[in-house]
């Protein structure tokens, strides 16, 4: 599959180009590195590059009521989730687990997917600082890696993968884990919005352009096996990357919200088979 030409574009260097994603205010983006970020030529480097480019896209769209708050950790979070994918997304890594998008005392707060503040201070050991989006929720603050609330959802993930594979290497050197879409949206009540909620034409707008970014990210990492983390994130990417022409194995396992009866019946059971199903517990855990 061609690089999208945006992408090319800064591949051979278009400082224009690059200008034009950042865009003109870059308090968001903290320390950047923006020749090493640009030019760069590793897998985080080029996963990095579409992100920004995911980024520009999105502050295109706009979005009526229900959604009456938007937060896009990748520009607030830049620093924490800037870290997260430096220090992870590897050469060699074959599968990558896909979340919908980021919950309030997930991924909002840290950048990191499925990113509870214990799991992602302890266990993944990321830092940085985090600033604020433009216009937060009186009850949706963000307080970054100092947040006190949990996130059941990230909780159950990551500390299900703590246990199965101890240290992170163990994890890290096979799979890497993403969110098809970057954004959160709450109701003027401070709801949580999934985007099925949106209405029609701003939900299409919102994931044609993440289908695109999701396309252009498993092409960087190379990955054969997409493991969508709930029913929508599998659907959403076995549709995208069919539609692309892009042959990779896309499955999925049950998301650990606690809005899910039978995740609160033993989800790592549930998912440790499942894996176990797919072929890949045995590498995670050898």
């Amino acid at each position: 599959m061609q690089s999208h030409p945006d992408v090319q574009r800064l591949e051979d260097g278009d400082v224009s180009q690059r200008d034009h994603l950042l865009g003109e205010d870059l308090t968001g983006l903290p320390d950047l590195g923006a020749d090493q970020l640009f030019n760069g030529s590793t897998v985080a480097s080029r996963f990095l590059r579409a992100e920004l480019e995911l980024n520009a896209r999105l502050r295109t769209l706009s979005f009526g009521k229900p959604v009456r708050y938007t937060y896009n950790p990748l520009e607030y979070a830049w620093d924490t989730h800037r870290c997260y994918v430096e220090k992870y997304c590897q050469e060699g890594q074959s599968i990558l687990f896909l979340g919908m998008n980021p919950g309030p005392f997930g991924m909002a707060q840290t950048g990191v997917p499925f990113g509870e503040v214990k799991a992602v201070r302890g266990w993944l050991k990321i830092t940085g600082a985090v600033g604020r989006p433009a216009e937060e929720h009186p009850k949706r603050r963000i307080t970054g890696l100092d947040c006190t609330q949990s996130e059941v959802s990230g909780a159950r993930f990551w500390g299900f993968f703590q246990e199965l594979c101890g240290e992170t290497h163990n994890f890290f050197r096979h799979c890497f884990v993403h969110n098809l879409c970057p954004l959160i949206f709450m109701s003027e009540s401070g709801k949580n919005l999934t985007p099925p909620e949106l209405p029609a034409a701003e939900r299409d707008a919102l994931l044609s352009c993440c289908d695109s970014a999701l396309c252009q990210v498993v092409t960087a990492l190379g990955v054969s096996l997409v493991i969508g983390v709930g029913k929508l994130a599998e659907q959403r990417a076995r549709r995208a990357l069919a539609e692309a022409g892009i042959t990779v194995r896309v499955e999925g396992i049950m998301h650990p919200s606690p809005r899910n009866p039978l995740a609160n019946k033993g989800w790592a059971n549930i998912v440790r088979d499942k894996l176990d199903n797919l072929g890949v517990l045995s590498l995670l855990t050898s």
